[in-house]
């Protein structure tokens, strides 16, 4: 990514359920520091890892502690795209990292 010192912080914006919200003692939308990685990159483990180093609360809540995989019913969307099924480590749309558009994670419903 042309521009963008290897190491800088990106800004993104992020919207969690409204039980995770309660949890955190949060209301809104979060704005998060992510660390970039070296192409300038941030993908959705840094995401998880700068929430869960700033809630530690939500420890587990979004990712099994153990695997690091994504919990079932929890699902990431951005960019009117479902990013649930991406290798967590894929980089995010441009548009998340620089805070245009708001990372979602939402709580599925199953049922009938």
């Amino acid at each position: 990514m042309e521009g963008v010192e290897a190491g800088s912080v990106a800004r993104v914006r992020l919207t969690l359920p409204h039980h995770l919200r309660n949890l955190a003692g949060v209301a809104g939308e979060l704005v998060l520091e992510v660390e970039r990685s070296g192409e300038g990159e941030v993908s959705l483990v840094a995401v998880l890892d700068a929430l869960e180093a700033h809630f530690p609360v939500l420890r587990g809540t979004i990712r099994d502690q153990t695997s690091g995989t994504r919990r079932p019913f929890v699902r990431f969307f951005a960019c009117q795209r479902d990013l649930s099924h991406e290798p967590m480590t894929a980089p995010l749309p441009r548009e998340v990292v620089d805070g245009s558009e708001v990372l979602i994670v939402l709580g599925a419903m199953a049922g009938g």
